[in-house]
């Protein structure tokens, strides 16, 4: 088995931060409104005129981009830069890092006597960590209170792929499951040193991305992601944060194991793929927040500011009624997604009225 230093124990928190989402949420629709909350980390480089790489890797750069997107769109929750190849590039693995796409992870299968030597790494050292750590600071310290501040993390499974190699790793939940579940449980301690630190650097939610994940099976799934996770969230509920889970792609078959890991809410992708957020409302009764799911390349990126509106709009009423509900988009928006769309998006949501 291998073991890392993280334990999961109360950690020193930011003062006056606690979970905070259930209940914005539940102020919010007894006000007879919505929270809007896109995933527009990308489109925000086009009004700071910064790279991708540029920003993620520069602090300074990353937080303009923030601040412009707080400025510009006054979303009640945001993020940083979506970026699944911290963890990864933080344990040595070959990371390429393209001028204005995200960072590639080159699978190199690591043995588990490898990982073991890397189980006391301490990757709070590593630059890129410090990097998006500074960036959570530095929102948490400047923005306005009333916007939750959030930070991504990498899933088990999904760092467990990268590792591995995706199709290495997909045979392995066959093949090899006991091996596949120390990578898991190795992914899910060196996680856990990168929650740690975006909490005590003021994250007051933590979104756990996995993407890979989606193609699993649901006992695959409960093994290789959801176990995982729900330590995960066993640490932030001990430290006061909220979590939520995401994961591309059609998660119907998955929402009711994603929400028995504790989280506090669930980011689900568009209709386009198959999710039906109504019929997943009814499903999940209220015991978490549903996030989204507006399709992020549908017509928020190639239609009119009008097109959005209604698009927008037919969600809201389909919502109606359920309370868990928080308008945001299916995932990060691409970053050629024009601003003006979102900006529809945004104040459609602002002025929406619940019945």
């Amino acid at each position: 088995m291998l073991h890392c230093s993280v334990s999961i124990l109360t950690n020193k928190k930011t003062m006056g931060q606690k979970k905070i989402l259930k209940e914005k949420v539940r102020e919010a629709f007894k006000q007879k409104r919505r929270l809007a909350a896109p995933l527009v980390g990308f489109p925000g480089l086009q009004i700071t005129g910064s790279s991708i790489k540029l920003a993620q890797q520069n602090y300074i750069e990353h937080v303009k981009v923030i601040n412009e997107i707080v400025k510009r769109f006054q979303p009640d929750a945001v993020f940083p830069l979506m970026d699944l190849a911290v963890e990864a590039n933080a344990i040595g693995l070959n990371t390429q890092f393209p001028i204005d796409d995200s960072a590639t992870v080159i699978p190199e299968e690591l043995s588990i006597e490898q990982l073991e030597k890397l189980s006391d790494l301490d990757i709070t050292a590593d630059a890129r960590v410090v990097c998006y750590v500074e960036t959570i600071k530095r929102m948490a310290d400047n923005l306005p209170q009333s916007i939750l501040k959030g930070s991504y993390v990498a899933g088990p499974y999904t760092l467990a792929a990268l590792i591995l190699g995706a199709e290495n790793a997909a045979m392995a939940t066959i093949t090899n499951p006991d091996k596949l579940n120390a990578v898991c449980e190795f992914s899910r301690n060196i996680i856990l040193q990168y929650v740690k630190s975006l909490i005590n650097a003021g994250a007051q939610l933590i979104c756990v991305l996995e993407p890979s994940a989606a193609m699993l099976g649901p006992d695959e799934f409960s093994k290789f992601s959801a176990n995982h996770v729900s330590n995960i969230v066993e640490y932030c509920n001990a430290n006061e944060t909220d979590t939520i889970y995401h994961i591309c792609g059609n998660t119907t078959h998955l929402v009711e194991i994603m929400k028995n890991t504790g989280v506090d809410a669930l980011s689900l992708d568009s209709k386009e793929v198959g999710v039906n957020l109504k019929e997943i409302a009814e499903i999940t009764n209220d015991e978490v927040v549903l996030i989204g799911n507006i399709n992020p390349t549908g017509k928020i990126l190639s239609g009119t500011p009008d097109e959005i509106r209604i698009e927008t709009s037919e969600l809201l009423k389909e919502m109606n009624n359920y309370e868990n509900f928080i308008l945001s988009t299916g995932c990060d928006l691409p970053q050629e997604v024009p601003l003006e769309n979102i900006d529809a998006f945004v104040s459609t949501g602002r002025k929406f009225r619940i019945d």
